[in-house]
């Protein structure tokens, strides 16, 4: 079987549903200027890495697992006298993910890693940057079904970036709403 034929489900409703919503939505004339998902980013600052430099293997292991492609490790930018931290030390992991394994990803956390999170009532709207991305903290990486409970040693979280070409935060919303992130405050809009 060859890979070169897959789309990934939530590419497929992309086209098929959020671009036609969002044209009617903003009134856009272009296929074009609809919003677009380029890159999610995840990033995840290790605690005690500057006394135990396995932590940050362990963290880019757990990240690399997460998202199905190879994390890397994060390193320190100044010295920091009162932290023991000096340049260039490692001190967490990063992983930027594109294409297929961004739809992917996105999917799964979608449908199965956030409804997992303890008494999930919906993500922030508010976490939005004003240039169109938004930024999701995970408190612990237990949520995401890749990870073996058994295997961790310490519950720890991440931050997940969404990169979207929207211009404004609005239009990343809808966007990302159209996509399926369960934000809290949905109701509001058929309020008005």
């Amino acid at each position: 079987m060859t890979t070169t034929n897959y789309t990934p489900r939530l590419a497929d409703k992309y086209r098929s549903e959020v671009v036609p919503a969002l044209m009617k939505k903003f009134g856009y004339t272009s296929l074009m200027q609809a919003p677009k998902l380029q890159k999610i980013c995840l990033n995840r600052g290790v605690n005690g890495a500057v006394t135990d430099k396995k932590l940050v293997d362990i963290a880019v292991d757990e990240l690399t697992t997460i998202s199905g492609q190879k994390a890397v490790s994060t390193v320190s930018k100044k010295d920091i006298s009162n932290f023991k931290l000096r340049k260039n030390m490692p001190i967490g992991a990063k992983v930027t993910l594109r294409g297929v394994k961004m739809y992917e990803f996105l999917d799964r956390l979608i449908s199965v890693s956030l409804p997992r999170v303890r008494d999930f009532k919906g993500i922030n709207d508010k976490a939005f940057d004003g240039r169109g991305n938004y930024t999701l903290g995970v408190t612990e990486q237990i949520i995401f079904p890749e990870i073996d409970i058994d295997k961790v040693n310490k519950i720890t979280g991440m931050d997940i970036t969404f990169v979207t070409t929207a211009k404004t935060n609005e239009e990343a919303y809808e966007l990302l709403k159209e996509l399926g992130m369960p934000f809290k405050n949905i109701k509001k809009e058929n309020q008005q």
